[in-house]
């Protein structure tokens, strides 16, 4: 039987199953909530179960390397390239490095509409439009069928991606390849395609102007106070702390995540990726020389590849190594979903219909009617316990 997505917490949309389909009958398409899920054109298929078979989540890989898992603290030298990153630029060091060796790197980038999708760059002076954070689920597309075909042509291929992604460009490749190198990330969750386009649409309208250019993490205030950052065609400009700015507001506070983020099987020390990079959150606790709050990269080395490709770039970075069973104490997310907010299902209920600043506020004000209520019954417990324990001195005495 071909593939028929059941439950939605069990499929992430890498795009493994359009991928692999020999006579393309299968198209990811968008769900309600804007997520994309696989759609199946039954007369077309020829039931050869591919695209079941491929799956990484009906299918998981074996991962059998012979490598004890190392981690670091790292900085780019170049100030730079580490002020235009998320973190400390290790991306763009690595990503240099195999352009250099004529190789093609595969990242996250904004389309024209800003939307974000995964695409091929092959030269350095194009690698900007991959660096940065980029808080929307990328679509796929065909980078893993352009991926294979490079990879066949002896080409070395950089793919950067989550977690997921990784592990369905090996689904679809269905083998390693020595000129293949891979990078994950330490993932939150993905949010919405739609939310974003709806909140697109809502800066837009409040400017009345076209967007120039946005960053997910604007380091004016520094990096641990990263901003959410938009440039418009009129020259006017918005820029707010990510704990104001109402996306990332609904980002972090997990209400607009795909179903599959909150039971990911993807966080597990078993990755499929060569290296994981991420922020070093807390490394002001650990390592205070490396912190100058202009961003710090975590790295987690999973195989000798990755070890060669960050030995080949070691002049251009300062590395600390950092004992890797200390990971989870400042990246919880590295091995733990998040939780599933209550109000969820009522966002994009609400997100379907109305705006985005409507919902949002909708949004806030069942989270206060919520934290209300339980303050209350918080506290008639307090005054429950209270009376029982007068009862009790009471008692005591007499």
């Amino acid at each position: 039987m071909p593939i028929k997505i059941q439950d939605k917490t069990k499929c992430t949309g890498c795009f493994a199953c359009e991928s692999v389909c020999p006579k393309k009958c299968i198209t990811m398409g968008e769900d309600a909530e804007g997520f994309w899920y696989p759609l199946v054109e039954y007369d077309k298929c020829i039931h050869c179960e591919l695209c079941t078979k491929k799956c990484p989540i009906l299918n998981p890989r074996e991962i059998d390397r012979k490598y004890e898992t190392v981690s670091f603290a790292a900085i780019n030298k170049d100030e730079k390239t580490r002020a235009d990153s998320s973190s400390g630029g290790l991306f763009f060091a690595i990503a240099k490095s195999v352009i250099n060796e004529k190789g093609v790197v595969f990242g996250a980038s904004f389309s024209d509409d800003f939307s974000v999708q995964t695409k091929p760059v092959d030269a350095v002076d194009k690698l900007f439009c991959l660096q940065g954070s980029k808080y929307v689920q990328s679509k796929i597309g065909n980078s893993y069928k352009i991926a294979k075909m490079l990879l066949d042509a002896g080409q070395i291929v950089f793919f950067t991606g989550t977690p997921c992604q990784i592990g369905g460009l090996y689904a679809y490749l269905d083998k390693d390849y020595d000129n293949l190198l891979t990078a994950d990330l330490i993932c939150h969750g993905v949010p919405s395609p739609l939310v974003w386009k709806k909140y697109l649409d809502y800066r837009q309208m409040v400017v009345k102007s076209d967007i120039l250019k946005i960053s997910f993490r604007q380091k004016k205030y520094g990096w641990n106070k990263f901003s959410m950052y938009f440039g418009f065609q009129n020259d006017s400009e918005y820029l707010a702390e990510h704990d104001d700015d109402p996306f990332m507001k609904c980002f972090l506070g997990n209400y607009c995540l795909r179903p599959s983020c909150y039971d990911c099987k993807y966080k597990t020390e078993k990755r499929y990726a060569d290296i994981t990079l991420a922020d070093f959150w807390g490394i002001e606790s650990v390592y205070p020389e490396m912190f100058d709050d202009k961003g710090t990269s975590l790295i987690i080395l999973h195989s000798s590849k990755g070890q060669k490709w960050i030995d080949s770039v070691s002049e251009k970075i300062r590395l600390r190594e950092y004992p890797y069973k200390e990971i989870q104490k400042y990246n919880s997310a590295y091995l733990k979903s998040v939780d599933e907010p209550k109000e969820r299902q009522y966002f994009f209920k609400n997100i379907e219909k109305q705006d985005f600043l409507t919902t949002y506020n909708a949004l806030q004000k069942r989270i206060e009617k919520t934290s209300l209520r339980l303050q209350i019954r918080k506290d008639l417990k307090k005054r429950r316990y209270r009376r029982v324990l007068r009862k009790i001195k009471k008692l005591v005495v007499d």
